[in-house]
């Protein structure tokens, strides 16, 4: 395997492999998942479940979940690939994971990526202690062991309708980019065999379920590494074990499993670290540990995002501008010219782009006090827009932007800049006449 991954990677050829692979995986029916009732269900249109392999739900009229069974008996494991929940399938996920009788759930992205929300927050926070879902299940915060690059959480799941409680130990990665891969093979080895030792993946338990967005790419990848380890161990002739062939037996299960070539070169690469521990070198683990650095401090994350934007205190917000910028013309009227800071509002397109500043000092004058209080009551506005910009910005992801209302119409005004060349016309027009007058 070794000598395989040496050859791709001098020849530069893995996105041909990639590519070769994606061509013979199957193209499965997933006639269920294209229902009109369950559409909504999907958080991607075009990352669906297979028909055969779909995990059924038993409560209720509708047994659809965007969920997988992945089953590969050689190794004697079994894996729930679904997606992030919803907000209106959290309810749906818990109850899976009890008909299931799964144990762990492994999350490998967070709730917000890139200022997109990938998935519903489906369990409580520390502050919160439990949360009641909708399918007749509560989830209660028991614990948490916080890593530098995941957490480790306890909770406790609570059937309402019987009174049956079961643990459910919650294993969140959360360094692991959308599309891309772990900072370190040795990382992500510490990290599944964190997991491997808890015995959530043991074939006496309900299959573990395995999420990150939409359920292929790095769960893919997860459950790809860990299956070949398996069957490494397992086999006499370790070197008989194919990734390529593996993952394409995984792909007859679920659609798209690991969806970037690197996400490859990646498993490649963890498996043959991992399989030196195979061999027979026991102080990998401890170095595995060391490298990873799990015992630092976390780093910071992407906070929430905020409400959707109140039109209403967006126009309050205009009209206040309007009638600072009324007091200012009527101070023109005096030999002192107060100083004119003139914001330029952007597009909604270009949320990213510096907002303009322009500048117009008059030369001999300086502001009176009411003058400056009028020009720290503008300033204090302007940094409160600022801030609705920087909201903008978590709530629009670049490739959505365009997507976003516009303040005001390309090739047009705003109204705020229309109303300060005005006023500004008629208030240089009246000082004129003015000065022509009395001087």
């Amino acid at each position: 395997m070794e000598a395989e991954f040496q050859d791709i990677d001098e020849n530069g050829s893995w996105a041909e492999i990639y590519q070769d692979i994606r061509q013979q995986s199957c193209d499965l029916p997933c006639k269920v998942a294209k229902l009109p009732e369950n559409k909504t269900r999907n958080r991607y249109r075009d990352v669906s479940p297979f028909d055969h392999s779909r995990i059924h739900l038993q409560l209720g009229a509708n047994d659809y979940i965007n969920a997988s069974l992945i089953t590969v008996e050689e190794a004697q494991r079994k894996y729930i690939l679904t997606q992030g929940p919803l907000q209106t399938t959290c309810g749906h996920f818990w109850e899976m994971i009890w008909e299931q009788r799964s144990r762990g759930v492994l999350m490998l992205n967070r709730v917000i990526e890139k200022g997109s929300i990938k998935c519903a927050q489906y369990w409580p926070h520390r502050e919160e202690k439990d949360a009641v879902f909708d399918t007749n299940f509560k989830v209660t915060f028991v614990s948490e062991d916080v890593k530098s690059y995941y957490t480790v959480r306890q909770l406790e799941l609570e059937n309402l309708g019987t009174g049956e409680t079961r643990e459910i130990l919650h294993f969140h990665y959360t360094t692991w980019p959308d599309f891309g891969v772990p900072e370190s093979p040795a990382s992500f080895l510490n990290f599944l065999y964190k997991v491997r030792e808890s015995g959530c993946l043991n074939s006496d338990q309900g299959p573990v379920v395995v999420h990150c967005s939409a359920g292929i790419g790095r769960s893919g990848t997860f459950c790809l590494v860990d299956t070949c380890l398996l069957l490494m161990s397992m086999r006499r002739d370790p070197s008989s074990v194919r990734i390529q062939d593996v993952l394409l037996e995984m792909r007859r299960h679920r659609m798209g499993l690991i969806q970037t070539a690197d996400q490859l070169r990646f498993s490649y690469l963890a498996v043959i670290e991992g399989a030196k521990y195979i061999d027979g070198d026991k102080t990998l683990q401890d170095s595995w540990k060391e490298i990873s650095h799990e015992e630092d401090e976390p780093p910071e994350f992407t906070p929430p995002l905020p409400p959707p934007r109140d039109t209403k205190t967006e126009m309050q917000f205009f009209h206040q501008k309007d009638e600072v910028t009324q007091q200012m013309i009527h101070c023109l009227g005096s030999s002192q010219e107060p100083q004119l800071r003139q914001r330029i509002i952007p597009d909604r397109t270009d949320v990213d782009d510096h907002v303009g500043i322009q500048d117009s000092t008059s030369e001999n004058s300086a502001p009176s006090q009411q003058h400056q209080q009028q020009q720290q009551e503008e300033e204090e506005e302007e940094e409160e827009e600022e801030e609705q910009d920087e909201t903008e910005k978590a709530r629009c992801p670049e490739q959505e932007r365009p997507k976003c209302e516009d303040f005001a119409e390309p090739g047009t005004w705003s109204p705020f800049l229309t109303n300060v060349c005005l006023y500004t016309a008629v208030a240089l027009s009246a000082y004129a006449c003015y000065r022509a007058y009395f001087h």
